[in-house]
């Protein structure tokens, strides 16, 4: 049996039964009965049309439901009383649940957590141990996020921008668990961008794939940082920059150009150098000054300083740094890495202390401190 295609089915299946009035947590319960008899009799007996099989499987699952129960609501006995759903269009069905999993009522984390249940395909086991908490604490997140979407119907277009924000946090999540999250955003992604012809959910395709192909490289055998100058890119994967980049050159064409899509440039030019003295940083600064016209974002800004600091040397981006507000988290590593490279050692040997104290994540905290005890060390 293809897990793998039974993942695939499952946003499709649930988006029919939803369509057709089913709240959507009574939609899934019954798409997951479905998949469990799916892996108890297709071994032996495979359907020919396994989508078909499976909607109506549910959709005999949902009827049971209703008409079990007395008490049922009449919308539910209404639909209980129509005959099961003719031949659907999977594009449509799937892309309106990524749409519903993505809705603006739901928090980031609580649309994560959807998407990757009910478009991905992940148990709640799976999805808790990516994201290193208790199964029980993301069952809980899940039913929460089902409730609050209970009674949205899928009749208004809903908002592509909201997905590909849920996506690309799923991407950047990292490789904690048994499901590597990145993978599983880029296969969702490359999902999605086969049902719309929407230049951005390439943008969005292309950046994860040029980010992932540095995955090898960015830290040591230790778990230490590696960073970006420091790599070894023989380590990086060739394919998927080729294959990023043709999807990326494919979407600018169309002259619509987004956020995503100025990202994944940035990312391709990185990409192109094999060295890092290879690095065109003045073409960089042109597409974060892109960016920034689409999105005046502070992390964007910062990224910029960085570029700028390479391209016209550290005074430049100390004085493009000057426009990040104080707040911005990292400010305080960029300054440092500034102030070194403007040969003033003792000031970035500080900063790189402060920027440690402030870090989050163990491993770039561990990155700050060794680049602080080694700039101390030139010092005495």
């Amino acid at each position: 049996m293809n897990d793998v295609l039974l993942r695939e089915l499952i946003p499709a299946v649930t988006a029919v039964l939803v369509r057709r009035g089913v709240d959507f947590a009574t939609a899934e319960d019954a798409v997951q009965d479905a998949l469990v008899r799916a892996l108890t009799t297709w071994p032996d007996d495979a359907p020919r049309d396994p989508k078909a099989w499976l909607i109506t499987t549910a959709w005999r699952k949902f009827l049971d439901t209703a008409r079990s129960d007395g008490a049922r609501h009449a919308r539910e006995i209404r639909i209980a009383s129509e005959p099961p759903p003719g031949p659907t269009d999977d594009t449509g069905d799937t892309l309106d649940l990524y749409f519903l999993c993505a809705h603006p009522s739901l928090s980031p984390p609580a649309a994560v957590a959807l998407t990757l249940r009910a478009v991905g395909g992940l148990t709640t086991r799976q999805i808790a141990e990516a994201y290193l908490v208790p199964e029980a604490t993301m069952a809980q997140r899940i039913s929460r996020a089902k409730r609050t979407i209970s009674d949205v119907r899928l009749d208004t277009p809903g908002d592509l921008a909201t997905v590909l924000r849920v996506l690309y946090l799923v991407f950047n999540e990292g490789y904690s668990g048994e499901i590597d999250l990145a993978e599983e955003a880029i296969r969702l992604a490359r999902q999605l961008a086969a049902m719309t012809d929407e230049p951005e959910v390439s943008g969005l395709l292309a950046l994860m794939l040029l980010h992932h192909a540095r995955r090898a490289a960015r830290t040591t055998p230790s778990g230490s940082l590696v960073p970006l100058a420091q790599q070894d890119r023989t380590q990086w994967d060739t394919e998927a920059i080729a294959e990023g980049v043709a999807i990326l050159q494919t979407a600018l064409a169309r002259d619509r150009l987004g956020e995503y899509q100025a990202q994944a440039a940035i990312a391709a030019l990185h990409a192109d150098a094999q060295q890092a003295s290879q690095t065109d940083w003045v073409q960089i600064v042109e597409w974060y000054d892109e960016l920034l016209r689409i999105t005046d974002s502070p992390v964007v800004r910062l990224n910029r300083a960085v570029a700028v600091g390479e391209a016209d040397g550290a005074q430049a981006g100390l004085v493009a740094l000057e426009q990040v507000e104080l707040t911005v988290p990292r400010r305080t590593a960029v300054q440092a890495y500034l102030r070194e490279r403007a040969g003033e050692v003792n000031s970035a040997a500080h900063l790189y202390a402060e920027a440690a104290r402030a870090a989050t994540n163990l491993a770039e905290r561990d990155h700050l401190t060794r680049q602080a005890a080694r700039l101390n060390a030139l010092l005495h």
